[in-house]
């Protein structure tokens, strides 16, 4: 009971400690992360790059995983782009094993004491991921030596060694051994913190310990298939392809280079059997990529025949196209994902208002039903998308992060309210449909104007927070300042064309209620554009 109480404490450190070393280097790496993502195409093996170097940061390679199934479940990456991630994801997890074999515990208490300090002596966020990174590391080689400190008296008792060397003569328990530990902890990293742990008493032979690294390795795919529960078809088929690949990759060592790989790692580390595994652990998943990467699309085909799409299936149309819960693994490319949802919001209330106002001019119904349809998808998104930003603030964001946060909840009500000023706009043009009003050619040419200059500024809004574009944004100030001239301008011209008869009442009460809608929506792009303003004089500061 004692042992197990230890090894559990150890597990846990173990667990805390590389979680928090990794929140630490994505705090760190955020823009840069992002940017690794971008570097996605078709490419088979820029996508193995992206996946290891995303993986090094984050330091688990279930996380990426489960963060490629929500990219397919949001059917922002293709699969060929996620077995080239999901390989490389493998590769990356390797460098918490190589950092792990290696014997460090005697700097876990500087890391600790130099970490701590850092963290409560500094405000500045730079330093304080730093000091995360070192707490993390510190943390995560206490937790190791617990484990190893733990398992030593297993040594003594026969049952235990027996056991071990069962292991060593009948593969098959081994790797079905090391598939339970990996799927009940739900990380590899930690399995073979573990199976390190044992090695390092010298319990456990590097014979009997590659068929539960094999184990490991297929283990680690029960999370994503989790998360794949109740996703999109291709969402299915991403976490199946990794199980493939794995599976495959794990016979082909096991039938042909077991041998090979044990005279490499003996050969490099002749006495550690730690460094022996984790060296196994290194070659065993760069040689699998290089085996099996110019079999993807063959994987790819296995895959679509595993998880088929049938005749009869259509998948139900989707509210978001850039955001899933599963990318919550990786904070900053989640916020990443969520200013692309936003913007793809913004398209739909600028279609709304498209559609209203030339349903408007030209009598078209159809246009005005489809500026109603438009606006309720804002809604449905501005609903989605916030929900979203709540569960995304209670991650482990840096300080920049999380402004774009705040600033991103404000945006998303902004543009949900040109939403509703477009549908104003939509039942004001009903009314003039239905009872068969007519402005006068005057009134119509300053309301085309005014409708031009309004959506020229929601566009360059728009357009602003996309490239993070301050002049841009300043230019939408200046606009709306040229629409509020146009209002007024607009409101005198139409009292005049009553006095002079030139006008009724009621095409005036939705004359006015038009410019009033116009000029609303030119204010709520001028909050867009501040909050672009705000956020770059931020970075600047």
């Amino acid at each position: 009971m004692e042992i197990a109480i230890n090894l559990m404490g150890g597990l846990g450190l173990f667990l805390y400690g590389m979680n928090l070393m990794g929140d630490g280097l994505q705090k760190s790496a955020g823009a840069k992360l992002r940017r690794i993502i971008e570097l996605l195409t078709s490419n088979v093996l820029m996508g193995v790059i992206v996946g290891a170097l995303v993986t090094a940061i984050i330091q688990s390679s279930s996380a990426t995983t489960v963060m490629v199934v929500g990219f397919v479940n949001a059917g922002i990456m293709t699969l060929p782009q996620a077995i080239g991630v999901i390989m490389g994801a493998n590769i990356g997890t390797t460098i918490t094993a190589q950092l792990v074999s290696l014997n460090l515990v005697g700097l876990a208490p500087v890391a600790l004491g130099i970490g701590i300090i850092l963290y409560l002596f500094s405000s500045k966020p730079k330093v304080k991921n730093m000091a995360e990174i070192l707490i993390g590391f510190g943390i995560l080689f206490t937790g190791m030596d617990f484990m190893k400190d733990a398992v030593k008296p297993l040594t003594e008792f026969e049952g235990f060694t027996m056991a071990l060397s069962t292991l060593g003569q009948n593969p098959i328990l081994g790797i079905l051994l090391g598939f339970g530990i990996t799927a009940i902890v739900q990380s590899s990293s930690a399995s073979m913190g573990m199976l390190l742990a044992v090695a390092s008493t010298g319990a456990i032979s590097l014979g009997a310990a590659l068929p539960i690294l094999y184990g490991e390795n297929i283990g680690t795919c029960v999370t994503s298939l989790i998360s794949s529960i109740g996703a999109s078809k291709n969402a299915r088929r991403a976490a199946t392809m990794h199980l493939i690949f794995n599976i495959i990759g794990t016979m082909v060592f096991m039938l042909l280079l077991t041998k090979p790989i044990t005279m490499m790692v003996t050969h490099l580390d002749p006495t550690d059997v730690s460094r022996q595994i984790a060296n196994s652990h290194t070659l065993f998943n760069i040689i699998n990529v290089i085996i099996l990467l110019p079999f993807s699309k063959f994987i790819v085909k296995l895959t679509m025949k595993l998880v088929p799409e049938r005749e009869d299936e259509i998948e139900d149309r989707k509210t978001v196209k850039y955001i899933d819960e599963r990318m919550m693994e990786t904070p900053s490319i989640a916020l990443s994902n969520t200013v692309k949802e936003t913007l793809r919001m913004g398209d739909k209330a600028k279609k709304a208002l498209i559609n209203s106002m030339e349903g408007l001019f030209e009598g078209s119904n159809s246009k005005v039903k489809k500026a109603f349809e438009e606006e309720s998808k804002v809604n449905l998104l501005q609903k989605t998308i916030l929900n979203y930003l709540l569960k995304l603030s209670k991650t482990s964001l840096s300080n920049e992060s999380r402004e774009t946060v705040d600033e991103l909840f404000n945006t998303v009500n902004d543009i949900e309210r040109i939403g509703d000023h477009a549908e104003n706009i939509a039942e004001l043009a009903e009314i003039i449909l239905e009872k068969d009003l007519n402005l006068s050619k005057e009134g119509k040419d300053e309301l085309v104007q005014m409708y031009n200059k309004v959506v020229d500024a929601y566009s360059a809004a728009l357009e602003s927070m996309e490239n993070n574009d301050i002049d841009l944004a300043c230019k939408v100030i200046k606009m709306e300042e040229q629409v509020d001239v146009m209002e007024k301008v607009c409101r005198e011209n139409h009292m005049r064309r009553l006095s002079e008869n030139l006008c009724t009442i009621d095409n005036g009460v939705v004359y006015l209620d038009i410019i009033s809608n116009l000029e609303r929506i030119s204010d709520h792009s001028v909050n867009i554009a501040q909050q672009v303003i705000k956020s770059r004089n931020k970075n600047i500061a």
